[in-house]
């Protein structure tokens, strides 16, 4: 089959080339011409400079140029095309509405282009973006406008966790394909026919409506797990002494019936899709006039989280941020990624910079040119300026007066004989991820230890 793959950033690039791997001429369409110009040259440096994903290097190697290619001229390749995905930034507006701006306007050029083709045999423009409920048939006004003959429109989400997009792309666990008519329906049932009657994957034909409303579904559900835990176990491991956040972890999820996933605490849950998701919800419910009161409490639980162990410091372990240094270890939303949208990093230094501090020395492996690049500021006064960048764990402690550690990448399980190697006790440990496992070894040279979803640890004497 030809596809064409509208947007080229975390679900369209991993979409893109792991279709090309099962053998359909994929084309990877996107306006910015140094993304295409980096995805063209084969580079691994300078295709993770914009989508950085474990195994998409690799997988793009063995189609480029054969079944995958890339471009930014859609005119010229828009003749003969099958399906068309849509694989476009939704972000969140202040009101919590999702912004469709770049669904609409690529909606109009792809009418335009549509409307002139020379073959008019079927063609299927399918949604995987998240978008509100009653978008595919935004679109298919849209198309209609222009005068597209024999088209569909439907909504096929992407259920990818960022960092294993391309396993979960090769082996997913459903595949929601929400169409009008057959015709539609068979079109996507090649695009996707390793995937069809599969013993373990549950591939599900509905109603583009219903599609939709899956996504936003799972994401909120999920994101109620982890806000439970932490808005409730997380609580009472911080509250109650003597309660072993692993074991209550163990004990409650031993029951069949109760979700494993999502039985963690942390500082929250970042990326692209969570929060926006589940704020969009909100906004749809309280348009169509129904109570929101569920949602907004698991939304309100996250954000608060990822600035609630500062309020802990200042109250359990009588530190005061004002004109300290901190570090902060982890910038991007989770590890294997470089992507720092709605990361608790974020979060963390507009809190610590409203709290007084002197100086931010931060670290990540892979998300410090994307840092750099967000809190650069013209204004030579911008509190960003505070923001140091650093090469290392070591290099990033050395100097500071507390760490926080807010990303859960595995180099940081190792962190407390460079914490002692490197800054003197008294200071003070903030594992917003349960990341030091040999804390005690801390403790006992007296540096004090603050996790999440357990009580200060206060150094000893030495």
């Amino acid at each position: 089959m030809k596809i064409i793959v509208v947007g080229t950033g975390f679900v369209g690039l991993p979409h893109a080339a792991v279709c090309s791997e099962y053998g359909h001429e994929v084309i990877a369409y996107d306006i910015d011409e140094k993304r295409i110009e980096a995805y063209r040259s084969g580079e691994r440096e300078a295709i993770e400079r914009y989508v950085n994903e474990p195994g998409l290097v690799s997988a793009m190697s063995k189609t480029s140029g054969r079944y995958l290619s890339f471009t930014t001229n859609l005119a010229e390749v828009i003749e003969g095309v099958d399906v068309v995905f849509m694989c476009l930034n939704t972000p969140p507006q202040r009101d919590g509405s999702t912004d469709l701006s770049y669904v609409t306007t690529a909606a109009h050029t792809l009418g335009e282009l549509l409307a002139k083709r020379q073959e008019k045999s079927r063609v299927v423009i399918v949604n995987k973006s998240t978008v509100p409920i009653g978008t595919a048939r935004l679109m298919e006004s849209i198309l209609n406008e222009h005068g597209v003959e024999n088209f569909g429109v439907a909504s096929n989400p992407e259920f990818l966790a960022q960092g294993s997009a391309i396993e979960g792309s090769r082996h997913p666990d459903r595949v929601v394909v929400g169409a009008d008519n057959a015709e539609d329906f068979q079109l996507l049932r090649r695009v996707y026919s390793q995937f069809v009657n599969h013993v373990r994957i549950a591939y599900v034909e509905t109603t583009p409506e219903t599609a939709e409303a899956i996504k936003y579904m799972a994401n909120s559900l999920l994101l109620t797990y982890i806000s439970y835990w932490n808005g409730v176990g997380a609580r009472l491991a911080e509250t109650f002494p003597n309660i072993l956040m692993e074991d209550l972890k163990v004990g409650v999820t031993a029951d069949s019936r109760i979700s494993k996933w999502g039985s963690y605490v942390s500082n929250g849950a970042g990326g692209s899709c969570f929060g926006k998701d589940i704020q969009s919800l909100i906004y749809q419910f309280k348009r169509a006039g129904q109570p929101t009161d569920l949602l907004q409490a698991v939304y309100g639980i996250n954000e608060y989280q990822k600035q609630y162990i500062f309020d802990r410091a200042v109250h359990e372990a009588g530190f005061s941020f004002n004109n300290k240094t901190i570090t902060i270890l982890g910038l991007a939303f989770k590890k294997r990624t470089n992507d720092m949208r709605d990361s608790a990093a974020l979060k963390a230094v507009e809190s610590l910079l409203g709290r007084g501090v002197a100086h931010i020395r931060a670290y990540d492996p892979l998300a410090m040119d994307v840092a750099q690049s967000h809190w650069f500021h013209p204004d030579k006064n911008s509190l960003f300026e505070r923001i140091s960048y650093h090469e290392s764990p070591a290099e990033a402690l050395a100097g500071s007066d507390a760490v926080y550690i807010s990303t859960d990448w595995e180099e940081f399980r190792g962190l407390s004989r460079t914490i002692m190697q490197t800054v003197p006790a008294p200071y003070l440990v903030m594992d917003a991820r349960r990341m030091i496992p040999d804390y005690e070894a801390l403790v006992a040279k007296g540096y004090d230890y603050l996790p999440v979803g357990g009580t200060l640890m206060k150094g000893e004497a030495v």
